[in-house]
């Protein structure tokens, strides 16, 4: 008979939350092996069968996040519109920010790194696909597109850090709505080169 395995993707999947919730809420000095496998509601050495070490869960936390960034973007279909292809790749990302916001400080605003062999941000697919949706608005080549998406990712990024720091006032729907005029504002502005 196989022996049972003691720690599964949902124990995995919990220690990447808890940890995600102490990096965006206190740092990378509030994290611990100990203290994430006490909120988690394991033992340390559970931690480290599943990632090796403090700085290999620090790595898979911040590629978790860009893995579930990633999912909200590769979920926008592809049009014949590159305009509103790239309107809704926006909302994708404000819709990925709110599901994930632990997840998405630690990605951004802590600026955790996947790794030391991951690429920069504007090389990581998630830029990819912004850069690639900029180009086919301006009609240019990705490399061409490059400053034009920073700028869009600057724009939507400080939007949905207002957003999630509590400064844009209103429930739900104006909050949306406030985004998307925001957007629609300044992002054309942005592509008009």
């Amino acid at each position: 008979m196989a022996r049972p395995r003691l720690h599964d993707d949902a124990l995995r999947t919990r220690l990447l939350e808890v940890t995600s919730e102490a990096l965006s809420t206190g740092g990378e000095h509030a994290v611990t092996v100990r203290s994430v496998a006490a909120s988690a509601g394991t033992s340390a050495s559970a931690v480290y069968a599943l990632f090796g070490s403090r700085e290999e869960l620090l790595a898979a936390v911040s590629a978790e996040g860009f893995r579930r960034f990633g999912t909200h973007l590769a979920a926008v279909p592809r049009t014949d519109d590159p305009a509103a292809d790239l309107r809704a790749l926006g909302v994708a990302y404000r819709r990925s920010a709110l599901a994930d916001p632990h997840f998405y400080r630690t990605m951004f605003d802590r600026a955790v790194r996947p790794g030391a062999d991951a690429p920069p941000a504007v090389e990581q697919p998630t830029f990819r696909v912004l850069r690639g949706a900029a180009a086919r608005v301006l009609g240019v080549g990705p490399a061409d597109a490059e400053a034009v998406a920073v700028g869009l990712w600057g724009l939507v990024h400080g939007l949905v850090s207002l957003e999630l720091a509590g400064l844009l006032p209103g429930d739900e729907p104006a909050r949306a709505a406030r985004y998307d005029a925001a957007a629609g504002a300044v992002g054309p502005a942005l592509l008009s080169r």
